[in-house]
């Protein structure tokens, strides 16, 4: 074996670095997300896209939040650049907010808190890499018994770990005591994107507007569900809400509980699959 084969034997240290560099940093506190100031913040005043423009930005929304090593207040606009973008708005909705210790004009919307906060989410990242990369390594050495093996695991492990099935089911709960309410699209946003052979794809996403049984107004981007989304503009509709979370919407209930029901399906599809090739493949070696 020359050296350039000895050095690709050391392929795994190219995910591994970074994977117990970010675990060692995240056991310490000292990751970006842990130095920085977590609080909420309120949504304060709430403005629909522009008629054509891109769904990326989300719904440009202005927020107000306090430091808390000042107390000074900060109202701050955001329309996308600052974090996750937001798609479901109404004034008062909290969020959780992350920036530099200092900096609060350094904002960042963040959606998804717990994965966010201790700072795992590369090195999670990097550890899938490197369990796929040792899979197809064993495959080369040992043979496809390993394959099964190996890609069976990471199957089973992605599978029970999965929380769609948990998302499905709540949002099927919350959508249980769903309320009716008339809606109106105000906007249709227009993306445009250019695929594999060069051909354009255009992508329209309908922004709506609808008033909770408590005087709650609500814009929503909605990616799906409306039917012929790039002549919706001015359409009125029936959307269905949860009462305790207006974030939870869909315009067509039993379709709603169709896709929930796909995902549940699509996770014990694999489940089963990756039990089936682990026992496979234990069986042939």
């Amino acid at each position: 074996m020359d050296g350039y084969e000895q050095l690709l034997e050391l392929w795994w240290v190219v995910p591994a670095a970074p994977a117990l560099l970010g675990y060692v940093l995240s056991l310490t506190g000292l990751t970006r997300a842990q130095r920085a100031v977590w609080v909420k913040a309120r949504i304060v005043a709430v403005e629909p896209p522009a008629h054509g423009a891109s769904k990326r930005p989300g719904i440009p929304v202005t927020i107000t939040f306090q430091d808390p090593s000042t107390e000074r207040q900060f109202t701050l606009p955001n329309a996308g650049r600052h974090g996750d973008s937001v798609e479901e708005a109404w004034v008062g909705r909290e969020l959780q907010v992350r920036y530099p210790r200092g900096r609060p004009h350094r904002f960042r919307v963040t959606l998804d808190t717990p994965q966010d906060r201790n700072g795992r989410v590369g090195p999670d990242c990097a550890v899938i890499l490197l369990l796929i990369g040792l899979a197809i390594h064993a495959t080369v050495l040992w043979g496809y018994q390993y394959s099964l093996l190996g890609f069976g695991a990471l199957l089973t492990v992605f599978a029970a770990a999965s929380p769609d099935i948990r998302t499905a089911r709540t949002r099927d709960d919350l959508l249980s005591s769903a309320v009716a309410v008339p809606a109106r699209v105000v906007a249709v946003t227009k993306d445009v994107y250019t695929d594999g052979e060069g051909d354009e794809i255009v992508n329209h996403a309908p922004v709506l507007t609808f008033t909770t049984q408590d005087g709650t107004h609500v814009t929503v981007l909605s990616r799906d569900g409306i039917p012929d989304p790039s002549h919706s503009l001015h359409r009125e509709l029936t959307l269905h809400y949860a009462p305790s979370d207006p974030a939870v919407y869909t315009p067509d209930l039993t379709a709603d509980h169709r896709a929930n029901e796909r995902a549940i399906g699509w996770i014990i599809i694999l489940l089963i699959t990756g039990v089936t090739a682990v026992a496979t493949g234990a069986a042939l070696l």
